[in-house]
């Protein structure tokens, strides 16, 4: 009884040495192997495209409000896009100074006459922080695809290693004749392994591609509605030039 439990100890051990994660790596076969490769970098991958975009939107909310602060403090819109120039470093102060090009375009020869001519600058207006809006809004959600296809497909490459550990596991019992731990646990663990890796990779993204495409939707409405406060300031300013 006695020897029964040292083996029994023994085989304890050398089971437990065997199933560390090191050597699940070491021990598994090229295409388990290619499974944990792919989901390792997928999650750094997306690690990294979540850092980038928290501490963007986190920076672009507050240069939002210190340049929202500028615009409404009462100053000269002039002397605002004198600041800014042509090195507008985020999307609300790219809409302000793509509108302020344009009424300078338009207002160069002096206030046009006739309200169609006018219309026309407001639309052009109009079109010129839409078009800024659009190309600034693809900028800052470059790269939300991935998240969304690591979350979505993760979960099924690591459910293919799981799925080819346990068909490890069958042959080597075949090969065996043996069901003892020693036997199928390695292929099990394989298995365990990579539908634990699918996750770790899966839930992160999911969660931050939820987060940040709701700041994305909440940002593009903000500046959509700068946008539409800054279009009815410069048109009153057209009609006042216009008298």
């Amino acid at each position: 009884m006695e020897q029964q439990a040292v083996d029994a100890a023994l085989l304890a051990g050398s089971i437990s040495n065997d199933l560390s994660l090191w050597r699940l790596l070491l021990r598994a076969d090229i295409v388990v192997k290619a499974v944990i490769v792919i989901l390792l970098v997928a999650s750094v991958w997306s690690w990294a495209i979540i850092f980038e975009k928290f501490t963007r939107f986190r920076r672009l909310a507050d240069q939002a409000d210190k340049f929202e602060e500028a615009f409404w403090s009462g100053g000269s819109l002039e002397e605002l896009y004198t600041r800014i120039g042509t090195h507008s470093g985020h999307p609300m102060a790219v809409l302000f100074a793509s509108a302020m090009k344009e009424w300078h375009r338009s207002m160069r020869g002096g206030p046009p006459p006739g309200d169609t001519l006018r219309a026309g600058i407001r639309e052009r207006i109009s079109q010129a922080m839409q078009l800024s809006l659009n190309r600034e809004m693809e900028m800052l959600e470059k790269y939300l695809g991935v998240l969304a296809t690591v979350g979505s497909t993760a979960p099924f490459v690591g459910l293919f290693g799981t799925v080819w550990g346990i068909m490890n596991s069958f042959h080597s019992i075949a090969l065996t004749k043996n069901t003892s731990l020693a036997v199928v646990a390695p292929g099990i663990a394989e298995a365990l392994f990579a539908t634990a890796l699918g996750l770790l990779a899966a839930i992160p993204a999911v969660v931050a591609y939820n987060k940040f495409a709701s700041d994305s939707g909440r940002y593009a409405n903000r500046l959509e509605g700068f946008a539409g406060e800054f279009s009815a300031i410069l048109s009153r300013q057209l009609e006042e030039r216009a008298v």
